[in-house]
């Protein structure tokens, strides 16, 4: 019997190299992460836009609360105190 050499011819360069466990774990980490800026960010024409308008809004409700006086902001609480005739 002879070596089926000739039909092997070619199949060199259809193998496929498998990346080791890192660099393949490090690939679908960032797939995934593609995955979800996409997901999040459907229908957005600006999405950087929206992330700078959000920090924005973050940062001024953090102002606001650090703005408040701690001893004396918010709401007054008025106590009613009934006499007793006797």
């Amino acid at each position: 019997m002879g070596m089926c050499l000739p039909c092997l011819s070619g199949a060199e360069d259809d193998v496929v190299v498998t990346p080791d466990a890192e660099t393949r774990r490090r690939q679908l980490a960032e797939a995934a992460e593609k995955r979800q800026k996409e997901t999040t960010y459907r229908g957005i024409k600006n999405p950087e836009a929206l992330e700078r308008k959000k920090k924005k809004q973050e940062e001024m409700e953090k102002e606001t609360v650090n703005s408040t006086p701690a001893g004396g902001g918010g709401l007054k609480v008025h106590h009613k105190q009934e006499w007793q005739v006797g």
